[in-house]
């Protein structure tokens, strides 16, 4: 419980600033994230995203903020299997307030004979 109290202190009540060619703005107060520089950050942030890849079908890759999902795409079922893993990606993003940049999503065909099904994150 103490290690929990910490945390919560360390991420509230938290205040910033811009400070630009000697010029500084007035104190902001911070109303989410976890503070970039520290060493807690990126553990705390693994924490958060740790259930990210339940429900999901197919492989998921997770390195920092970049997620990568793929599978092998055979047949229409295995794409709308892929389909519904990005829908449920979709929905953790929209229930933990963590929302995707659809606008940098990228979808990879490869092979052959590649169905290039079209795939959508939030009608996009």
């Amino acid at each position: 419980m103490t290690v929990l109290r910490w945390i919560e202190n360390w991420l509230l009540n938290r205040k910033q600033r811009v400070c630009i060619d000697g010029y500084q703005s007035s104190w902001q107060s911070v109303l989410s994230g976890v503070p970039q520089g520290f060493v807690l950050g990126p553990v705390l942030f693994l924490i958060f995203i740790n259930d990210l890849d339940s429900g999901i079908v197919n492989h998921i890759l997770k390195f920092a903020d970049d997620r990568k999902v793929f599978g092998n795409i055979n047949h229409v079922s295995d794409s709308i299997k892929l389909q519904e893993d990005l829908n449920e990606l979709f929905n953790w993003s929209q229930d933990w307030q963590m929302k995707f940049n659809v606008d940098k999503c990228k979808v990879m065909h490869m092979g052959r004979k590649n169905l290039h099904s079209v795939y959508y994150m939030n009608g996009t």
